[in-house]
């Protein structure tokens, strides 16, 4: 049996600013993650990836992008829902899939970094959903908020 669809839709939060840096400005954008169909015999995890973008102007300035929950309780494990059924999955910061990305508390980190002055930066987004996860068939979503702090 397959799950028919998996996507996880990524939603930009208005930006942030930290006191003294009212000159500066961020954009940020978002790439949604894609896990197409779940095969719940696989014994093999699905992985896909999205990204986020931002540039920065007119300075060179510390960013931090955090990630939210979604319609979870907590980041360890994210859901994908469909109606009352749930499909566990995560968001992670490195292709080995080993720190979750979320908003530092929980034991997720965020991502970080110095953000040169316009040029868009593409930070990468990996997903995974666990195999052997017994679901029944059909589209199961998620939105997660990307917020940029500056």
């Amino acid at each position: 049996m397959k799950v028919s669809s998996l996507a996880v839709t990524l939603a930009v939060l208005g930006l942030l600013m930290a006191p003294g840096l009212a000159l500066a400005a961020c954009t940020i954008s978002a790439s949604g993650v894609s896990f197409g169909s779940y095969n719940v015999f696989s014994s093999t995890p699905l992985d896909a990836s999205g990204s986020v973008t931002y540039q920065c102007a007119p300075l060179a300035i510390n960013v931090q992008i955090h990630l939210s929950r979604g319609g979870a309780t907590s980041f360890s494990p994210r859901q994908m829902r469909q109606g009352s059924a749930t499909l566990n999955y995560n968001l992670y910061l490195d292709v080995a899939r080993t720190i979750v990305w979320g908003d530092g508390t929980g034991g997720t980190q965020v991502y970080s970094a110095l953000a040169a002055v316009l040029i868009d930066i593409v930070v990468p987004i990996y997903g995974r959903v666990p195999a052997g996860q017994n679901v029944e068939p059909g589209s199961y979503s998620d939105t997660i908020t990307a917020t940029i702090l500056f």
